[in-house]
Order: structure tokens, then C-alpha cells, then sequence
């Protein structure tokens, strides 16, 4: 290329570098290249877009070091750009919203001296490609994005807007720890991870404003000659050791947005309530919602009478109505995308982070006691062998006849009624049991994967610490109200295929080969066997858990059978639900706390045409990006609940060190041993380096440690007594030393006894 004059400017004042020449950029054509230049650009770009040669060289070297010096251009040799500026496309991270919910994101690489500069990310109103990505963006996400710079600050004080161009991988865990400070400035921070065990040093000036003890979100970065990871703290959390926090860990750990922008919140309050025109009017149907004794939201409403069709005799009518969020939460509104980043609510013991604001999660859409509320509902008509002849859905304006506990209902079918279900008995709760005697025949007939597996409940006293863990009963309401949800859940997904709709069903897969070559192993160490059968069916593992339930391993062999399944999942191809044994099935019955049941109500008002609120075209081609998305949001908050449980126990138990303990093992690994503790659930780990003097040998097939020497053995399901040494509440963990002897003799004559505890159930995430 040959050397362009460039164009005459005005020179800078104070610049004493090399006299300009013929061929020799001037430095507002080299800022400008820098500026527009899509890719990468240092010393030898800008050399070869301005045919810098020979001769040339010398000076142009001494024109860019002159620019460096005065703070004109930062960076080295091979990224060189306007100080204080930003490349055109760079890697941003995602920090935070503003009051408006649009995102606020920092530059991951700045070499400049300073703070990075904030970069605003705003909410696009139109829809295309940017604002299908800027939907699966949530806080803390790395994205690539283009990059323009402002004439001058906006009124809030960005330079800088992005348009994101595609989501990078999201970390596993977001790097979370405990700040400590050091005297001469910086500090460490300690992982909270218990599989991290390392400590990272924070180099005086990097410490974001943290405390000593802070819990804080750094970032990792290769700093010197050496290229040594350095941490950055990018934010400080508050302290951990006050146990109301401890659920905040797991929310900033797995990323969960917390607070609502004010926007969104402002859009709910502007919600009103809906008219009856256009509905049915139910508000003279006695449906009832019945709930945990602590809900704060009331979601569903059922009622049952007989069918007085003579053509069905000994039949039922089923309603169920379920709050109509749809109604309030429209298409590509800020509440809708707030809902999707969240993908569902997450329930801790000290809290809840509720998918959607109070506004509407405890007011519009609860279906309070004796208010008018707007319901979608479908009326089911089954056979007197609970076989399904018809189903009808409607959008309709009911009034909940009263709100009774799951406790309250069943004591008044048992036969003591409260002032409240007395009244009801025979008018309404006696045909619901009626109702649900029938569909459980049919639900037996069909033979779900019925597995036993009780939950245990933290109950925390007035100042967030563990008072008790128990474990509630497991009721006969408790089965009506979920054999109900999952009728109106079936009817949902069959409707959507009659009328061609696009649908995001709950799948589950069948165990994947591998679990189940594992589980047979453990069931042959019981003297049981699970059909080599090329398809299974959920019948050849109920076979299995009938027979456990004459061993005193019952509960054992249920988690075995649980660990084997594969997970629940939203996904748009239906492979049907292997665990219920259904064909066909969508999430429809909890709009409140799900965004895949708010997708499938805009799905049935969109294929049934009841009104405004439908799924929208441009929502269709996001379907399965939005099904995965919601799928991640589901095990997220599921470890964040799980970890919360574990931190909560581990502070109940840190005042505790030396005491003894009754357990089962409920995991073997070469490194050591899984224990449960038999009343309040938690598990702890026993070091194999911590057993006796023995070398132990990780017997993968029979989940035991066998001693080389002694033949001392420890297996998966032993009774045994341990010590607790040591208690990290903030991670979670607890440290056991094992107390009992292992079993002696031949390692397939074990005995296993005692009771167990399951970590999840199947039942809560079916």
C-alpha cells in the first residue's frame, strides 16, 4: 500500500515528538483507526494500514511512545487503544441491573489505571436476534459484545453502551469467598467451596471495598512475570456469619437474581385486576385451595362433584383452576423478562426468591379466601375407573371458598373438623376424597415409580438459627392435591397436540445404561435382581422397592433406585415422563413459581383463542432455548437449596465439636466416607486416612472399603457411630472421625440396618 498524505490537523499542544512527514499518520487518524477497527489493534495494524516502511519505522515507534507517555493510548505492543476507551468488540461481564433492568456490565481485560468503566447494556423494546440473547443473559454471565462510545457521559454517567453479539459459557460456580485483610492492605480470601481448598492473595488496592470477614465475589487474573493468579474482589456481600445470610451464599455462589429493578416492580403495581367479561363466572363453585400450613401464596384451587350424566355412571367432574398469570405477565414486558431470567422461585428455609414480584405472586394471582380472582381452569370428566373421557379449559373468575391447611383438611375427612372445614365436609371435601379414590385406582393401574422417600423440614427460630429438623406426614391430601395437578398437567400437554401448538413438555427419560449396571451391582449385594428387560418400566423398579420393604434397608434401596433415574427436564420433543408413566405431560398447575407453566397457559389462550396474553410468534422460535434455559435455572436452584440445608446444619451443629453421633454411610469413594446423621440429616465426610491402621481398598462394585490387612469393612447402608472434629459453616461441611468397627468376614455376607435419609425426592420435582 502506498503512503497517503494524511489530512491536515490541529496540533496537540505540549507534543514534542517527531515533526510530521509525508506518509506518517497524524494521531487523530491513528485514535480513529483504533476506534473503527473491528479486531485486534496494535503496533503492526495500525503500521500496515497506514503503509508505514523503512525509514518510516523510527518515527512512527517514537510517535506511538509519545502517545503512550502522555496517557494518549494504553496497552502493549500487540493491543494498543485510546486511553480510557474500550476496544470495539471486546468481553464484558455482566455485574448488575439498574432501576430500569437494564443491564450494567464491566470489561474483563482493562489495563488502564482506574476503576473499569460501568458499560450499559439497554433493554431493546423490539425483537430480533440481540434480544433473544440479551434474554439468557442474567448477572455474572461473560458476554461478547460490540462496543460504542458515547459523544459525552449520559445523565447517569455511562460512556459506554453494548450490544451483546453472544453468551459466553457460564462458569459452573460463580468464585465466591471470605475476605481476610491483612494489616499492611490486601489480604486472602478463603474458599467457601468445600472442594476448593486453596487460598487465593489479593495485592493491596484490589480489595473493592471489602472488610475483614466479608463474604465477596472476586475474580482470578494472571498478574506478573510469573503469571501468578491474583484475586480481585469485584464485590462485597455482607458478613456470613450472621445466619440470617446464609442463604445469601448460595444466591450469589449460583448467580440467582435477587432484588427486582425498580422498573419491574413499578410495571406490577401498575397492574389492575380483570373484569369478568370474557369469563367464565366459577365465584359460585365452592373450590378450595388447600396448602402447607406456612404458604404465602395460593396458586391452585380444586373441587370435585359426581357426574349425573347417565351416560357415565359412577363418574366424576374434576375443576381444577389455577391462577392466570398470564393475564398480568405479557410477551416481552419487563416483568416477562424478569421471569425468564429466574426461570422459577427458590426456596430456602430462611426465605424465598420468588420468580415473580409480591405485587402478583402474593396478591393478583394468590387465590386469596373469599376474593374474586382471574383463574385459567379445566374441567375434567373421568369414568368410575378414573379413566379420562373429557376435558375442557376455560379462562374464568372464581372465589375461593375458604383456604384450608393440608393438615386441616385431612383432620377433618378423619373425622375432626375445625370450625372452618366443618361446614365444607360434606359439600365439598368428602366428594374430593371421593373423586380421588377413583383416580388413585387409576394411578395404581398405570404404576408410577413409586418411591418413599420422606422430606425432612428445617424449622428456624425468630433469629434465623435451626430450632428442629422433623419430618412432616405424608397425608392422603398431600396425594389428592398432587394426583389432581397432575391430571390438569396431562390435559394441558394432550390439548397442545390437538391443536398443533407448540409445546414444552416435562420430560423424563428412562435410566441411562450406566446407573443401571450400577444400581444392579448394589442390588445384587441384597440378593436382588432388576430384569435385564431392553425396555424397563417403572413396574420392574416398583417390584424391587415391594421386596425392600421387608429389609431393614427399605429407605436405602429407595435413594439407590432414586440416584439411578435420570432428571426431569423442559424440552420441546416430547420423549414422554418415564417416572409417571405418562405419554405426554406439561407443567401447568404453578404459573407463580415456573415460567414453563406461564409458557404453557399463553400456549392453551394462544391454541384456544380466550383472549390477550397468548404466546406470541416471536416466543415460538425461542422455545428451546428457553426450555434449556429454564431446565439450568431448575438444578440451580435446586443446589442452592440443597447447600443452604448443609450451611444451616453445619451452624447448628458448629457448637458441638466431640460430640457423638448415630449415622448410616450414604456414600463410599476411594478418598473416604459419606455419613448421614439419623436426626437431622446431615451428612459429613470421614477421611479413609482417618480409619485404622489399615490400608483400604475402594471395592467400587459392593460401594465398600475393605481393609487389606484386618478385612475390616465399611459399606454403603452400615449402621455406625462417629465423633464430629470439625464444623465450616460457610461451606457447608462436616468433618467426622468413625467411632464403629467395620463388619469382618467376606465382603458379600455385609449386614445393613438403620434408616436413611433421602437428599431429594423424586415426588417434589416430578
Amino acid at each position: 500500500m502506498a503512503p497517503r498524505k494524511p489530512k491536515a490537523q490541529k496540533p496537540k499542544a505540549k507534543w514534542s515528538g517527531p515533526v510530521k512527514r509525508d506518509g506518517l499518520p497524524g494521531r487523530d487518524e491513528i485514535l480513529e483507526f483504533i476506534k473503527t477497527s473491528p479486531g485486534k489493534v496494535g503496533k503492526r495494524e495500525i503500521a500496515r494500514a497506514f503503509g508505514i516502511r523503512g525509514p518510516e519505522r523510527m518515527d512512527f515507534n517514537r510517535l506511538l511512545a509519545s502517545m503512550s507517555e502522555e496517557g494518549i493510548l494504553s496497552g502493549d505492543r500487540k493491543r494498543l487503544q485510546k486511553k480510557g476507551s474500550l476496544p470495539s468488540v471486546t468481553v464484558l461481564e455482566v455485574t448488575g441491573r439498574d432501576d430500569d433492568g437494564d443491564l450494567i456490565a464491566k470489561p474483563v481485560v482493562w489495563e488502564d489505571d482506574g476503576e473499569r468503566p460501568s458499560v450499559l447494556l439497554p433493554v431493546r423494546s423490539a425483537r430480533g436476534p440481540e434480544v433473544d440473547i440479551e434474554a439468557s443473559i442474567a448477572v455474572g454471565d461473560r458476554i461478547l459484545a460490540r462496543i460504542t462510545e458515547l459523544s459525552g457521559e449520559d445523565v447517569e454517567g455511562y460512556r459506554f453502551e453494548a450490544s451483546p453479539i453472544k453468551r459466553l459459557p457460564r462458569e459452573k460456580r460463580r468464585l465466591i469467598g471470605i475476605f481476610r485483610a491483612s494489616k499492611r492492605g490486601g489480604g486472602t480470601i478463603e474458599p467457601i467451596d468445600r472442594k476448593q481448598l486453596r487460598s487465593w492473595s489479593i495485592h493491596s488496592g484490589d480489595e473493592g471495598g471489602a472488610k475483614d470477614g466479608d463474604l465477596v465475589r472476586f475474580d482470578l487474573a494472571r498478574k506478573g512475570r510469573m503469571h501468578t493468579p491474583q484475586a480481585r474482589v469485584l464485590e462485597s456481600l455482607g458478613n456470613p456469619d450472621d445466619q440470617r445470610q446464609i442463604s445469601l451464599i448460595a444466591v450469589h455462589a449460583h448467580g440467582i437474581p435477587d432484588d427486582f429493578p425498580e422498573s419491574v416492580v413499578t410495571e406490577a403495581e401498575a397492574l389492575t385486576e380483570p373484569t369478568l367479561q370474557g369469563r367464565t363466572d366459577l365465584r359460585d363453585v365452592p373450590l378450595l385451595t388447600i396448602d402447607p400450613p406456612d404458604a404465602r401464596d395460593h396458586d391452585d384451587a380444586v373441587y370435585a362433584e359426581p357426574d349425573t350424566d347417565p351416560a357415565n355412571p359412577g363418574g366424576w367432574i374434576v375443576l381444577v383452576a389455577i391462577a392466570d398469570v398470564s393475564h398480568f405477565v405479557r410477551p416481552g414486558s419487563k416483568l416477562d423478562r424478569e421471569a425468564q431470567l429466574r426461570g422459577n422461585s427458590v426456596y430456602f428455609p430462611d426465605r424465598v426468591v420468588p420468580m415473580l414480584p409480591e405485587r402478583i405472586s402474593n396478591n393478583l394471582c394468590s387465590l386469596r379466601e373469599g376474593e374474586n380472582r382471574a383463574c385459567l381452569a379445566v374441567r375434567m370428566v373421568f369414568d368410575k375407573d378414573g379413566a379420562k373421557r373429557t376435558h375442557t379449559f376455560m379462562r374464568a373468575m372464581m372465589r375461593s371458598a375458604a383456604k384450608l391447611s393440608y393438615q386441616e383438611a385431612q383432620a377433618a375427612i378423619d373425622g375432626n373438623p375445625s370450625d372452618k372445614a366443618g361446614p365444607l365436609l360434606d359439600r365439598v371435601l368428602r366428594p374430593l376424597w371421593a373423586a380421588y379414590e377413583v383416580l388413585a385406582a387409576a394411578r395404581d393401574k398405570r404404576a408410577p415409580l413409586d418411591l418413599d422417600l420422606p422430606e425432612r423440614k428445617i424449622l428456624l427460630d425468630d433469629k434465623g438459627r435451626v430450632k428442629d429438623v422433623v419430618t412432616p406426614e405424608r397425608l392422603t391430601a398431600h396425594r389428592l392435591i398432587e394426583e389432581f395437578m397432575i391430571q390438569a398437567n396431562v390435559a394441558a400437554a394432550e390439548q397442545l397436540e390437538t391443536k398443533n401448538t407448540p409445546v414444552v413438555y416435562r420430560i423424563h427419560d428412562q435410566p441411562s445404561k450406566e446407573k443401571l449396571t450400577s444400581l444392579r451391582d448394589f442390588l445384587d449385594t441384597l440378593g436382588m435382581k432388576l430384569p435385564q428387560a431392553s425396555t424397563l418400566k417403572p413396574g420392574h423398579f416398583n417390584g424391587i422397592l415391594a421386596r425392600a420393604k421387608e429389609l431393614p434397608v427399605a429407605d436405602l434401596v429407595n435413594e439407590v433406585v432414586l440416584r439411578s433415574q435420570s432428571q426431569a427436564e423442559y424440552n420441546v420433543d416430547n420423549i414422554g415422563h418415564f417416572g409417571l408413566n405418562l405419554r405426554r405431560y406439561a407443567h401447568f398447575t404453578s404459573p407463580i413459581r415456573r415460567y414453563a407453566d406461564l409458557i404453557v397457559h399463553r400456549a392453551l389462550v394462544k391454541s384456544l383463542r380466550l383472549g390477550e396474553g397468548a404466546l406470541e410468534d416471536f416466543e415460538i422460535g425461542r422455545l428451546r432455548e428457553v426450555a434449556q434455559q429454564i431446565s439450568d435455572a431448575e438444578r440451580r436452584a435446586m443446589s442452592a437449596e440443597r447447600e443452604t440445608v448443609d450451611r444451616l446444619i453445619a451452624a447448628h451443629l458448629a457448637d458441638r465439636i466431640g460430640a457423638k453421633f448415630t449415622g448410616r454411610i450414604a456414600g463410599v469413594t476411594r478418598s473416604g466416607l459419606f455419613v448421614r446423621l439419623k436426626d437431622t440429616g446431615a451428612d459429613g465426610f470421614v477421611p479413609v486416612s482417618s480409619l485404622s491402621n489399615d490400608f483400604y481398598n475402594h471395592v467400587e462394585e459392593h460401594h465398600a472399603l475393605v481393609g487389606k490387612r484386618s478385612g475390616e469393612t465399611f459399606r454403603l447402608g452400615d449402621t455406625v457411630e462417629v465423633r464430629l472434629v470439625e464444623a465450616v459453616p460457610s461451606a457447608g461441611a462436616l468433618r467426622f472421625e468413625m467411632l464403629s468397627e467395620g463388619s469382618k468376614g467376606r465382603i458379600s455376607g455385609g449386614h445393613y440396618a438403620g434408616k436413611q435419609r433421602s437428599k431429594g425426592s423424586f415426588r417434589r420435582r416430578r
